[in-house]
């Protein structure tokens, strides 16, 4: 018997938060719960909690997205919580954006098995797609890094007057406070702690707003991005 067998049912919300992607959001748990743990991606006793504790949790996150933007899922990993923020809103345009191969291996498989034309799976960190992939308007991640060392990495990656939304746990006002001094460094003019998923989950999902001004990632980025540009101009031209 694998873990996948332990894989609980999908809870009624479920139905509702999904809509008409309900089905493939069951297959997405039935993946994690087996090829996910097979390979490493996801440990085995989260399987009983997927539903609430890691899919729902993420699925929440799309209730402070904007309608029609660009997104970036700086560290995907196993897809959470690109893969469930696609399911819920086909209006986004989505980037997964993870530097193992075999996590975006199975990242890749996931998308095509799913359908999800307005997804992209793109292998590698993000100080190396600096410059290379279009700027976007939303940065997303969770369970990657401390907010100061999180935002270094995605901030830069936003356009102007963009926005990173990092989902976070119990210390998330304490990392707001700790990483202050090095989010106005990259360009940040406001952040606040936001709890979503009211009636879904239970705790809430903890998300950390942090919102850029003209300048995302601060004059320092802001000189890589151009010089990134000029590099790909040239290239295209030879």
């Amino acid at each position: 018997m694998t873990e996948a067998a332990e894989l609980p049912p999908a809870p009624e919300l479920a139905r509702e938060v999904f809509g008409e992607r309900f089905p493939d959001a069951v297959r997405y748990a039935e993946l994690l719960a087996d090829a996910g743990v097979q390979r490493g991606l996801i440990g085995p006793r989260e399987v009983p909690r997927l539903w609430e504790r890691h899919i729902l949790n993420c699925a929440v996150l799309s209730e402070v997205v904007p309608e029609n933007v660009t997104v970036c899922d700086v560290g995907s990993g196993a897809g959470l919580p690109g893969i469930p923020l696609a399911l819920v809103r086909p209006d986004l345009k989505i980037t997964l954006l993870e530097p193992l191969l075999r996590r975006t291996t199975f990242l890749t498989e996931v998308v095509e098995l799913l359908g999800l034309d307005h997804v992209t799976v793109v292998r590698g960190r993000a100080e190396e797609v600096l410059g290379k992939l279009p700027p976007v308007h939303v940065v997303t991640a969770r369970a990657v890094a401390p907010l100061d060392r999180l935002a270094a990495w995605g901030v830069p990656l936003l356009r102007p007057y963009g926005e990173m939304l990092a989902l976070k746990g119990d210390t998330a006002v304490e990392e707001v406070k700790s990483a202050g001094a090095a989010l106005s460094k990259l360009g940040a003019v406001a952040t606040s702690v936001l709890q979503v998923g009211e009636g879904v989950v239970d705790p809430l999902s903890t998300v950390v707003r942090v919102e850029v001004g003209e300048s995302p990632g601060g004059v320092r980025f802001a000189a890589k991005r151009a010089k990134a540009a000029r590099t790909g101009r040239a290239r295209r031209r030879r």
